[in-house]
């Protein structure tokens, strides 16, 4: 074969090239580091995905749930068959005409409707479900029902106390009737977690078990397990306030103090004033204490006996409903030779507080 130069090509072919292809493959080391990497991911990811998607599915499980019980207490409340009642096992005998119901377990018979135990609070303390029995151990000392366990149909285990002083009217499609019971339940049944705010939720259960505990002290009655306040924010604040809660000033975010005078309202309750915190600290103190500064030796003790636990050395704030001003409201502090009373700024974040029973 001639070019137009004159030259002749002759002889063997000029071999091929692929520029596109690699002969060499990956190691046995390089894949085992790579499947370790894939491994590493995997174990930090799955777990994750795996907790948000059961969260996601106890979040509308409850949401399914609340939705039908409210669709059932409205009809009751329409049909005039909400109030009325004496005891909560007449309350829930009527309800299961209008939310199926399989199983009703008198309140001997709880722990066969209920799991025996839940971990509650933010804490995950663990409750012994055979102590709750009555309303009083939902935190709701005044309605003085026993507490009844059901099963329903679509799985959800749950124990009701029944508020004696709910009222119906026909003619009304703003009752909801939620306000006719508290009810602890669990979307998962008797499976685990059992722990409040994953599978278990609550309709106006202000405390549980132990932790629901009330100590009168000199005509004070309160719940013996102080807490630390969730800070609202400015608009959180405004809000409380045209929901009723007895604040009379909004003005900074993170005001700790109208966190407190929030959840005590939100439970039907109230901050403690002054003068009743001064007689829970003539208890604890062994003397007479006022309003001003009192010394003493604080009875680490009887603190204990009513659920105020102090740390010996160390002192201790809570929160009074006495407001001065948009940012700063009275509080006691509580010293080990000495207590007094305090205007403290609402944002204080280690301040304390006890909802007393109205």
């Amino acid at each position: 074969m001639k070019y137009r130069q004159g030259f002749t090509i002759t002889g063997v072919a000029e071999p091929r090239h692929n520029k596109g292809f690699c002969s060499k493959g990956f190691t046995l080391a390089e894949v085992l580091i790579t499947l370790g990497i894939i491994g590493v991911v995997a174990a930090i990811t799955i777990p994750t995905l795996v907790a948000n998607y059961q969260n996601r599915a106890w979040n509308t499980s409850a949401t399914v749930f609340e939705t039908k019980l409210e669709e059932a207490l409205k009809t009751m409340n329409t049909q005039q068959t909400l109030a009325g009642y004496n005891n909560t096992e007449d309350f829930v005998n009527e309800l299961s005409n209008h939310f199926k119901i399989n199983k009703i377990c008198k309140n001997n018979e709880l722990l066969t409707c209920f799991s025996d135990k839940v971990y509650w609070g933010a804490d995950a303390e663990e409750v012994d479900i055979s102590t709750v029995k009555t309303a009083k151990d939902f935190g709701l000392d005044k309605w003085n029902t026993n507490i009844v366990g059901v099963q329903f149909a679509n799985g959800v285990t749950g124990l009701i106390a029944y508020n004696p002083d709910c009222t119906q009217n026909p003619f009304s499609n703003q009752i909801k009737g939620t306000s006719c019971l508290a009810m602890l339940y669990d979307t998962d049944g008797f499976k685990n977690p059992n722990t409040s705010n994953k599978d278990v939720r609550s309709i106006n259960v202000a405390n549980l078990g132990k932790n629901s505990s009330y100590a009168e002290v000199n005509g004070v009655l309160f719940a013996s397990a102080p807490f630390n306040p969730k800070a609202l924010s400015l608009t959180e604040c405004e809000q409380a306030k045209k929901d009723g809660a007895p604040i009379n000033n909004c003005y900074y975010d993170n005001d700790y103090w109208a966190g407190a005078v929030k959840k005590c309202h939100d439970e039907g309750k109230r901050l403690p004033t002054q003068s009743e915190l001064s007689k829970i600290a003539s208890y604890i103190y062994n003397t007479e204490v006022t309003l001003g500064t009192t010394n003493g030796t604080l009875d680490y003790d009887k603190a204990a006996q009513i659920g105020l636990k102090f740390i010996q050395g160390t002192y201790f704030y809570i929160w009074s409903d006495e407001e001065t001003s948009a940012s700063r409201a009275y509080s006691r502090n509580f010293g080990p030779s000495n207590t007094n009373w305090y205007e403290a700024h609402r944002s204080l974040s280690d301040y304390q507080a006890i909802c007393i029973s109205n």
